[in-house]
């Protein structure tokens, strides 16, 4: 590589290492005014589930809907409506799929079970393991004692 080349490459690397840090999608239009319901509006929307996207929360989308989705949090907080109200209004419009975090319910009860079942499953497999280990290692009877201390005893 040539010296040329070097304070390129080390410019392109640290500006690919500074864009890899998450970045916010909400827009300076959408911040409130007020630092307390901006910082309950961020809450609220970390924790749902942008529909477009589906494995990021509209706070971190640039889906459209991600916005809209990020106005109706502030517009029920502006209204006065505390943080559960807003999140029960926004699941009553899109349902339970746009909670990031399930709730525990007897519907999602599966949801919640399945990696404790799969862990449950798995230690009573490697008990199941050892135990059948433990069962072929049997003791010799006297006569195989006996024929292999014959056999080792060959002058």
């Amino acid at each position: 590589m040539s010296a040329a080349r070097l304070p390129r490459l080390l410019v392109a690397l640290a500006l690919l290492a500074g864009s890899t840090g998450t970045t916010l999608a909400v827009q300076p239009d959408e911040v409130l005014p007020d630092a307390k319901l901006e910082a309950r509006a961020r809450d609220i929307s970390s924790g749902l589930r942008c529909l477009v996207c589906q494995n990021q929360s509209i706070d971190d989308s640039d889906a459209p809907l991600a916005r809209d989705l990020r106005l109706i949090v502030r517009e029920r907080l502006k209204a006065g409506d505390d943080d559960r109200q807003v999140q029960d209004y926004v699941v009553g419009r899109y349902g339970e799929y746009v909670l990031l975090r399930p709730v525990l319910a007897l519907h999602t009860l599966l949801l919640w079970l399945t990696p404790l079942m799969a862990l449950g499953l798995g230690v009573f497999g490697l008990w199941r393991l050892s135990r059948r280990r433990a069962d072929h290692e049997t003791k010799l009877s006297p006569a195989e004692e006996a024929e292999i201390a014959a056999l080792t005893r060959r002058d």
